[in-house]
């Protein structure tokens, strides 16, 4: 069968929605997922978001990066405008950059229970310093959860040689 039918898409209510609506509040209850269809064969699904904000939240002076999410799924994959408009709603939500990417990873899995993903952020400098935090998971017990050893252990170990901020 290719294609997908309207019983796979009843859990996916944002796309194709003329009434978007964005939340400046922190909303996990946007994310919205649907069926893999490719359960047999392990892959890779990579987000990037370029326009990431969120708030110091010390000074509540916004903060700028982007954020990289990778991740294997299992049976339930994240709808990406669903996943855009989560991450919009970290717009006036002050926490650190590290917990903001720890924060995304572990709803991301809370959602999906994905075999594997990773999440990083590319923060623009403030002060003088730029902070680039890495977090990641493996299923444990399964192939997944040696591979987010090796990558967390590695993940910095050919940093760039162009910074492009």
């Amino acid at each position: 069968m290719v294609g997908r039918d309207e019983n796979e898409l009843q859990d996916v209510q944002l796309l194709g929605s003329q009434g978007t609506t964005y939340d400046f509040n922190y909303t996990p209850e946007v994310l919205e997922v649907f069926d893999n269809k490719h359960v047999s064969r392990d892959y890779f699904v990579k987000f990037n978001c370029p326009e990431f904000t969120t708030l110091c939240p010390k000074t509540n002076q916004p903060d700028f990066g982007t954020i990289y999410i990778s991740y294997i799924p299992d049976i339930k994959m994240v709808e990406s405008k669903s996943l855009k408009l989560y991450l919009f709603s970290f717009r006036n939500h002050g926490d650190f950059h590290e917990d903001c990417i720890n924060i995304i990873m572990n709803d991301l899995i809370d959602l999906m229970n994905p075999r594997y993903i990773e999440v990083r952020g590319k923060f623009t400098p403030r002060g003088g310093i730029s902070i680039d935090p890495y977090c990641n998971y493996g299923r444990p017990g399964t192939k997944f959860e040696q591979m987010a050893d090796q990558r967390l252990i590695q993940h910095d170990m050919y940093p760039e040689k162009i910074d492009n901020r």
